[in-house]
């Protein structure tokens, strides 16, 4: 009697966890925006998406900007040659870098949903190259 019900039930909430979609990112050597470069750099995402990095070259890795995340996103840090998988919950701006590539500019940013934190994420101060990218990521935020 009850059945029915339920594996209607299940069935809506396992459909509603297909929803979240995963975006890639390669890391690379060299891109379209020249060296050392995540691509795509911007990811618009929404709560829940995926985001995989994947070490198209090698050398590379994906760690949190500091002051870049939103509020109760904890850092993370991924090994070097190694995929990552970022699952974005919080709505804001997620700045990332590659640790050995920082300072030549090899930055993305990722929004989702609303930038909550676009204030303290443009305060944050970059180094080198990233100080350039960063800007212009920046710059794409809706």
């Amino acid at each position: 009697m009850f059945a029915k019900p339920m594996m209607a039930a299940a069935f809506v909430l396992a459909a509603g966890a297909g929803w979240a979609e995963t975006h890639e990112v390669q890391m690379l050597n060299r891109g379209e925006a020249g060296a050392m470069v995540f691509e795509p750099a911007y990811v618009k995402a929404a709560p829940g998406d995926v985001v995989h990095f994947v070490p198209t070259d090698k050398g590379h890795n994906v760690e949190e900007i500091d002051g870049m995340l939103p509020d109760g996103v904890e850092g993370f840090k991924s090994k070097i040659n190694k995929p990552f998988d970022l699952t974005v919950e919080e709505e804001g701006l997620y700045g990332v870098k590659c640790t050995p590539h920082y300072a030549m500019g090899m930055v993305a940013l990722i929004q989702v949903g609303e930038p909550v934190n676009e204030d303290e994420a443009t305060a944050v101060k970059q180094k080198g190259k990233a100080k350039d990218r960063m800007a212009d990521l920046l710059d794409q935020v809706e």
